[in-house]
Protein backbone atom coordinates (compact mmCIF):
# COMPACT_ATOMS: atom_id res chain seq x y z
CA UNK A 1 0.00 0.00 0.00
CA UNK A 2 3.01 2.14 0.34
CA UNK A 3 3.53 3.45 -3.22
CA UNK A 4 7.63 4.28 -2.50
CA UNK A 5 7.52 0.99 -1.33
CA UNK A 6 5.84 -0.29 -4.62
CA UNK A 7 8.24 1.61 -6.84
CA UNK A 8 11.02 1.15 -5.05
CA UNK A 9 10.55 -3.04 -5.72
CA UNK A 10 10.25 -2.06 -9.12
CA UNK A 11 13.25 -0.03 -9.58
CA UNK A 12 15.47 -3.04 -7.86
CA UNK A 13 14.16 -5.22 -10.42
CA UNK A 14 15.77 -2.85 -12.95
CA UNK A 15 18.54 -2.57 -11.13
CA UNK A 16 18.76 -6.72 -10.01
CA UNK A 17 19.09 -7.48 -13.90
CA UNK A 18 21.32 -4.52 -14.39
CA UNK A 19 23.78 -5.68 -11.91
CA UNK A 20 23.09 -9.26 -13.26
CA UNK A 21 23.75 -8.70 -16.84
CA UNK A 22 26.57 -6.65 -15.99
CA UNK A 23 28.22 -9.61 -14.08
CA UNK A 24 27.56 -12.67 -15.45
CA UNK A 25 24.68 -13.10 -12.30
CA UNK A 26 23.74 -11.40 -9.41
CA UNK A 27 24.54 -14.31 -7.67
CA UNK A 28 28.55 -14.16 -8.90
CA UNK A 29 28.19 -10.46 -7.94
CA UNK A 30 27.24 -11.08 -4.41
CA UNK A 31 29.54 -14.09 -3.69
CA UNK A 32 32.39 -11.92 -4.95
CA UNK A 33 32.65 -10.30 -2.06
CA UNK A 34 33.71 -13.33 0.32
CA UNK A 35 35.66 -14.49 -2.54
CA UNK A 36 33.11 -17.48 -2.99
CA UNK A 37 33.75 -18.92 1.01
CA UNK A 38 31.39 -18.35 3.56
CA UNK A 39 32.48 -16.08 6.16
CA UNK A 40 32.50 -18.41 9.46
CA UNK A 41 31.13 -16.49 13.19
CA UNK A 42 32.30 -18.42 16.21
CA UNK A 43 29.57 -17.14 17.83
CA UNK A 44 28.95 -18.26 21.79
CA UNK A 45 25.36 -17.39 22.57
CA UNK A 46 22.58 -15.74 20.28
CA UNK A 47 23.26 -12.28 21.48
CA UNK A 48 26.92 -12.10 20.37
CA UNK A 49 25.59 -12.73 16.68
CA UNK A 50 25.66 -8.68 15.10
CA UNK A 51 22.57 -7.61 13.26
CA UNK A 52 24.84 -6.55 10.93
CA UNK A 53 28.78 -6.20 9.76
CA UNK A 54 30.92 -3.90 8.04
CA UNK A 55 30.98 -5.86 4.74
CA UNK A 56 26.93 -5.85 4.85
CA UNK A 57 27.56 -2.33 5.05
CA UNK A 58 30.05 -1.84 1.89
CA UNK A 59 27.38 -4.11 0.09
CA UNK A 60 24.28 -2.22 1.03
CA UNK A 61 26.27 0.96 0.00
CA UNK A 62 27.16 -0.96 -3.43
CA UNK A 63 23.71 -1.68 -3.57
CA UNK A 64 22.70 1.60 -3.82
CA UNK A 65 25.11 2.86 -6.05
CA UNK A 66 24.04 0.54 -8.56
CA UNK A 67 20.31 1.87 -8.19
CA UNK A 68 18.87 -0.19 -5.28
CA UNK A 69 15.92 1.42 -3.04
CA UNK A 70 14.70 0.11 1.08
CA UNK A 71 18.03 -1.97 1.11
CA UNK A 72 19.97 -1.53 4.22
CA UNK A 73 22.98 -3.27 5.98
CA UNK A 74 20.33 -5.08 8.03
CA UNK A 75 18.56 -6.85 5.12
CA UNK A 76 21.57 -7.36 3.44
CA UNK A 77 23.27 -9.28 6.04
CA UNK A 78 20.05 -10.70 6.99
CA UNK A 79 20.15 -12.39 2.82
CA UNK A 80 23.82 -13.24 3.34
CA UNK A 81 22.87 -15.33 6.43
CA UNK A 82 20.13 -17.13 4.38
CA UNK A 83 21.82 -17.86 1.47
CA UNK A 84 24.86 -19.12 3.14
CA UNK A 85 27.01 -16.47 2.45
CA UNK A 86 27.92 -16.41 6.50
CA UNK A 87 27.52 -19.23 9.14
CA UNK A 88 26.43 -17.26 11.78
CA UNK A 89 24.92 -20.86 13.67
CA UNK A 90 26.25 -21.16 17.00
CA UNK A 91 29.15 -22.94 18.24
CA UNK A 92 27.77 -25.15 19.78
CA UNK A 93 25.44 -25.99 17.23
CA UNK A 94 25.68 -29.06 15.45
CA UNK A 95 25.45 -27.55 12.08
CA UNK A 96 28.34 -25.11 12.60
CA UNK A 97 31.07 -27.46 11.91
CA UNK A 98 29.14 -28.98 9.25
CA UNK A 99 28.73 -25.76 7.43
CA UNK A 100 32.53 -25.45 8.17
CA UNK A 101 33.39 -27.90 5.22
Amino acid sequence: RNRAKIDAAIGNARAYLDLAAEHGSFCDWLWSYVDGTPVVGGWADLASVPATTPLAERIAADLKAHGFRWVGPTVVYAHMQATGMVNDHLVTCFRHDELRT
